[in-house]
Parts: C-alpha cells; structure tokens; sequence
C-alpha cells in the first residue's frame, strides 16, 4: 500500500506513552491533553488498522502488534531524529570531511604549507586534498569545492575570482650566460632561443605565449624542446638553465631579488591571470566550507613569497 505521511505525526506519541507509562504522562511530556494523547493513538490505530494498546480504567499495556510496532519503528525514527540533528549540525559546526579539487601549483606552494594552522583550529574536520591538473565534475566526484587557475568555463557551479596575478617571462642567470639575453620578445624566435612550453591538457599541445604591454598583445610561435604539465618542474628546469619559461609572479619575488631568476621583459609584463575557487551551492554552504574559503582568501592576502609557476588553466 501506499505511505500515509500522517503516521509520522502519531509515531511521537506512541514513544511519548510508551516512556511514561500511561497516557497522562505521555501527554505533559508532549504538551498535551489526556484527552489529546488518546485521540493522537486512536488515529493512528485507524490508519494502521490494528490496535497498540489495551487500556481500561485500571491497565494500559501494548499490545503483540504494539510490540513489534515499537520495536521496528521507534528505531527509526530515533535514527531520523539523529540524521536531521547531523544535517542541522553540519550547517553550523565546522567538522566531517571536507574534499577539495586543488590545482598542484598551488596546493604545494601555497595551501599545503598552511594548512596545519587551519586543522589544528578545527580539530573535528578530516581535510581530502585532490591534487591534479583538471576541475573534473565537483558533483560526481564529491568534491566540496575546487582550487583553479584560469577562465572558468560555462558551467552551474559557484565560482568566485580570489586574485589575478601577473605573468613574467624568466630565465636564470646560467642560461643567459650560455645563450645571451633576449632584448626583445621577438628575440625567442629571431634567435631560437629554449622555451619551456606548458602542455594544455585538453588539446595535448604546447599553450602559445603571449607578451602584454598596456593593450597591446603580441603573440610568438616560440620553440622548445621540452613540454611539461607540472608547474614547479617547469620550474624548477628554468632555475636549472635548461630553459626561459613563462611563470606567475605569485611567490617569485624571492628568486627575483636574489638573482636566481631575472625577468627577461619587464615592460611586457603586463599579462594577468585568474585564480578561482569552485563549490556548488549559493545558499546551501556548509559551516567547514565557509571556513575553508575563508582561509584561502586570507591566505592569499597574505601568500605573497613563494613560487607559483604554472601559467594557464588547468
């Protein structure tokens, strides 16, 4: 048969008598009546068409079909109460699991190194980091929230920009004692200097470079022979000179002032790039989440000396 919604509403009551005994305890833990007590059980016997209790002037006792009743049902409805209690819960104490989508670059450089200050503050939240180079589907997958450079594509999630941060084109001081150094962008190709090429993984080839000055966007065919998916590889290949390589300007300040990387074209430095966070609901956002994304926004602000070297959206 088809559920009657309206056994819920009598389900309470029955637990209510069951507990106290008798249907005038029942009836001031609830709230209510003797007599309302007793007409709540007559409709749910009704509905159910078999009878809970026997009871005259001087015995309330259930019956074999109110034993089992009790026994199969209160159960659940304990569980319900513990499941809505945990749902409620959820929205407002920051604990459970919490699954984020993070781009590799800046898991390493910038959330990992602070992300024992934020678990220590919440010690009931178990963090899962997925470290790749693609969004994939948050929903089908899990995740809470995601952690990306680059344009969003059109899609239904959230998404909300934490910074732009600017493009440099950098070689170490080994490569240009090697090779010279470029006075110009045109220079790459003129003289078929090493570039270390990103690989875009939806087309599985290199991205092009682009030099910004003001409005101005020149765009070169520049040649390399060694094509990475891995930010800090390209990296850590343009310290070791094999290369001149296309870098944020997040966390390379360091570097920069010591000399260890030189910015090749400063007047064409003028490229930005985006760095957003995905999660899935407007409304709905749970309390571990809205601390999660408030963490990253500080620590954005505050991230402002390690190297963060990819270059397009991953």
């Amino acid at each position: 048969m088809n559920f009657d919604s309206r056994l819920l509403t009598g389900i309470p009551v029955v637990a209510a008598v069951v507990d106290a005994g008798t249907f005038a305890g029942a009836g001031k833990a609830l709230g209510l009546t003797q007599s309302g007590v007793s007409r709540a059980i007559q409709r749910l016997e009704q509905r159910l068409g078999a009878r809970l209790f026997e009871r005259n002037a001087k015995v309330m006792r259930l019956t074999e079909a109110g034993k089992r009743f009790c026994e199969e049902v209160i159960p659940l409805m304990s569980r319900l109460e513990e499941a809505a209690e945990e749902t409620v819960l959820s929205a407002t104490a920051i604990r459970g699991r919490l699954r984020i989508n993070v781009d590799p670059t800046f898991a390493r450089l910038v959330l990992v190194p602070r992300l024992e200050a934020f678990m220590a503050a919440h010690p009931d939240l178990r963090i899962e980091l997925a470290v790749r180079n693609e969004l994939g589907d948050l929903i089908a997958e899990g995740f809470d929230a995601a952690i990306r450079f680059g344009e969003p594509r059109p899609s239904s999630l959230i998404v909300r920009r934490l910074l732009q941060v600017r493009v440099l084109t950098c070689a170490s001081p080994a490569y240009l004692r090697r090779r010279g150094r470029p006075k110009t962008p045109n220079d790459l190709v003129k003289d078929k200097h090493e570039c270390l090429l990103f690989r875009d993984s939806t087309t599985g080839a290199p991205f092009p470079w682009e030099f910004h000055q003001g409005k101005k966007i020149l765009d070169l065919p520049v040649s390399g022979r060694l094509t990475m998916d891995d930010g800090l590889t390209q990296l850590e290949a343009c310290l070791a000179g094999m290369g001149i390589a296309q870098v944020f300007q997040l966390g390379l300040e360091p570097l920069l002032k010591s000399g260890k990387l030189i910015n090749l074209f400063p007047d064409w430095s003028d490229e930005k790039f985006p760095l957003y966070v995905y999660h899935t609901s407007r409304h709905f956002v749970p309390a571990k989440l809205r601390a999660f994304l408030d963490f990253i926004s500080t620590s954005i602000i505050e991230e402002k000396g390690k190297p963060s070297a990819t270059r397009r959206p991953q």
